[in-house]
């Protein structure tokens, strides 16, 4: 048994030496597992950190190995703390435990879970299972410690595709060097009902790998600069199933380069550039598009988190950047201009939102903008997102949206920018129509300090009828103003649950209430 796992820490890290001389000495960590106080589940993402600001955070099933020399068989204290969950306080105002660190033994904590939505288990990165593989407990993915070389993944869309999950994701990290896979990267997975896991325990990814064993380029367009892909969609064309994407080769966070439409190619296993399209056009697919059937024609819809852009479900569409359609304000076949914005008023000074081809849709950048130039009344935004509990305003930044049976609605996920952690907090909507009104949201998800963006909801992991509903994002420092990184979870992919019988959700109408 100890050559066994002392076999399986040398893959984990020269860092875990010390674990290797315990166990040649015929000792063992000491484990602390963390629960949720009511369903008893592990909760992964606890940190556990000593007097002395030694930080140990739990793996994706709760559970802390913990070997510090000198302090072996010595009673140590841990501050607990975790993001949306709480543990008592004492009489001094600390929240934590004292222990005696007998090596092999462990004892169980319990936490209040205060977000809606429940932490399930990291998706990406490395050592998702690292205290349990040390530990020897079984764990329910096959490639618990490094899968694909990934040490952290930005951003993740994913549609089936020929009868799997077909995953990618933005940047990736490596272990071997600062820089990664900035030309994105990709996995598939067998869906539940296939054969896959039960997404409740996690996701068994395969990843498409280089010559070293590294998760390998799968959008490799020429020239400097990162590349992205969203909007990934699925369509037959030609008697044939397709898989395209549009991508962005970006030379920052505000500047591209180049964008356009990629086409899977099934036999090279890349994306390969079909369709550049201009730099200047207005709209393009972005976020995780709907399809569904509209004026008796099928779309593509693409909420970016409001279904505000559009393009007919036909190949020579949408590889045309000018058939593209949004719900604007702007003036038909214009252009966007922080200068002059172009919007359009009927005759008694009513913005004019509608369908319009060829003209800039409206994200909350440009809302924004418009409202601190006095352009707009902050009351004339479609749609106008407002929290349940307080009525203030939700300015949702990006998310995704997904009929659900349960609800016979459909339900958006979102995080909005700004608000108590920014772009860390996420939001519940849901509206009897896929434009509206969208009007009140829940917090179901809340961060202290740190972001977790671009979540996706996950509908073919539906249970029970569309009460359980699945959705991940990633989780980072970024943008958060936090320079204090989670070891191991920092810039991954963390999968939540939610239940929507939870009381909770209930989005009365503030304004009937009164």
């Amino acid at each position: 048994m100890h050559i066994v796992l002392a076999i399986i820490l040398i893959g984990l890290g020269g860092n875990q030496g010390w674990l290797l001389s315990a166990r040649a000495e015929g000792q063992e960590p000491f484990y602390i597992r963390v629960v949720d106080e009511e369903t008893g589940r592990s909760i992964p993402l606890v940190e556990l950190e000593t007097v002395n600001n030694v930080l140990y955070v739990t793996d994706s099933a709760g559970l802390s190995a913990i070997w510090e020399p000198g302090l072996m068989g010595k009673q140590v204290y841990f501050q607990v703390r975790s993001h949306g969950y709480e543990f008592p306080e004492d009489g001094f105002g600390y929240r934590g435990i004292r222990a005696v660190l007998v090596p092999g033994d462990s004892i169980r904590i319990e936490m209040r879970r205060l977000n809606v939505a429940e932490r399930l288990y990291r998706v990406t990165g490395q050592g998702i299972y690292r205290d349990s593989v040390i530990r020897g407990d079984p764990v329910p993915i096959v490639e618990p410690l490094l899968n694909g070389g990934v040490f952290g993944q930005d951003s993740v869309v994913n549609a089936i595709y020929r009868g799997q999950l077909y995953w990618f994701w933005g940047d990736t990290n490596r272990a071997s060097y600062p820089l990664g896979n900035f030309a994105v990267a990709g996995a598939v997975s067998r869906l539940p009902a296939e054969g896959g896991l039960d997404p409740s325990l996690g996701v068994d990814l395969i990843y498409f790998l280089d010559e070293e064993g590294f998760a390998r380029k799968m959008c490799p367009i020429e020239g400097p600069g990162p590349v992205w892909t969203w909007g990934l969609m699925v369509m037959e064309h030609e008697g044939r199933e397709r898989l395209l994407c549009y991508y962005e080769r970006m030379e920052s966070l505000a500047v591209c380069l180049e964008q356009g439409i990629a086409i899977w190619n099934d036999e090279r296993e890349i994306f390969e550039k079909t369709r550049e399209f201009p730099l200047d056009a207005p709209l393009h697919p972005l976020g995780h598009p709907i399809r569904i059937q509209a004026e008796e024609e099928e779309w593509f819809y693409f909420p970016d988190p409001y279904p505000s852009i559009r393009v007919r479900a036909r190949m020579e569409e949408i590889l045309d950047s000018f058939r593209y359609q949004a719900y604007t304000c702007f003036r038909e076949g214009s252009r966007w201009s922080e200068d002059d914005p172009p919007l359009e008023r009927d005759e008694n000074g009513a913005l004019l939102w509608g369908w319009k081809a060829d003209t800039p849709d409206v994200p909350f950048q440009r809302w924004r903008t418009l409202v601190e130039k006095g352009l707009v009344n902050p009351d004339e935004r479609w749609p106008k997102l407002v929290d349940v509990e307080t009525g203030e305003q939700v300015l949702a930044h990006r998310g995704s949206i997904c009929w659900n049976d349960y609800r016979n609605k459909w339900i958006m996920i979102t995080v909005q920018a700004g608000g108590r952690s920014n772009l860390g907090e996420v939001w519940y909507a849901e509206a009897d129509e896929l434009l509206g009104p969208w009007s009140m949201a829940r917090r179901i998800v809340t961060h202290d300090r740190y972001s977790f963006y671009n979540v996706k909801q996950h509908p073919y992991f539906d249970q029970g009828n569309g009460r359980l509903v699945y959705f991940e994002g990633t989780y980072t420092s970024s943008f958060s103003g936090n320079d204090k990184k989670t070891p191991r979870y920092d810039y991954n992919q963390i999968m939540y649950r939610l239940d929507l019988d939870d009381p909770r959700l209930e989005l009365r109408d503030l304004e009937r209430d009164k």
